[in-house]
């Protein structure tokens, strides 16, 4: 649904090159997009990419029941669903991913920024918001070392991610 959309995943990857090269002068890019697959590769992630992006799709078509379709059309500021569908990715890997979010939302980096200008009759309102929480969450999982928490017998473990 990303190629559908417009949206190559080494694009993400490269954003959250750029969020983590301050903190991290070793970093490669090809870790950058290691993590990007992780968090993509979540489920809850993926229900939420197909959840906003199935949202778009039917703000584009008229399909969605008024005053919704307009105020997803239009990217309305105070909607907020779809900045908090994308911290639901964000919150995977933790609070930390919190403020790059914040950033990205702000700064629209990248791909982030083509996702946000308006083009055409394409609505990407949730769509923008969700690959800044995949950067955000990629770039809190490479702040973590990599590791994920998982739990076990309802108590968080350090499990390799």
């Amino acid at each position: 649904m990303f190629k559908e959309r417009g949206v190559d995943v080494g694009e993400i990857a490269r954003i959250v090159f750029e969020l983590q090269r301050p903190h991290m002068p070793g970093l490669r890019l090809e870790q950058c997009m290691a993590s990007v697959l992780k968090v993509i590769g979540k489920r809850e992630a993926q229900h939420a990419i197909l959840t906003g992006i199935a949202l778009d799709m039917l703000a584009e078509r008229n399909a969605l029941p008024e005053p919704l379709n307009s105020i997803v059309r239009r990217d309305e500021p105070l909607y907020g669903v779809d900045e908090i569908l994308a911290l639901a990715v964000t919150n995977i890997y933790g609070s930390i991913g919190l403020t790059s979010f914040g950033y990205l939302d702000k700064m629209k980096l990248g791909v982030i920024g083509r996702l946000n200008n308006k083009n055409g009759d394409r609505v990407n309102t949730f769509l923008d918001d969700l690959v800044a929480g995949i950067a955000a969450a990629a770039a809190a999982r490479i702040a973590h070392g990599g590791e994920e928490a998982e739990e076990v017998d309802g108590w968080p473990q350090a499990a390799s991610g």
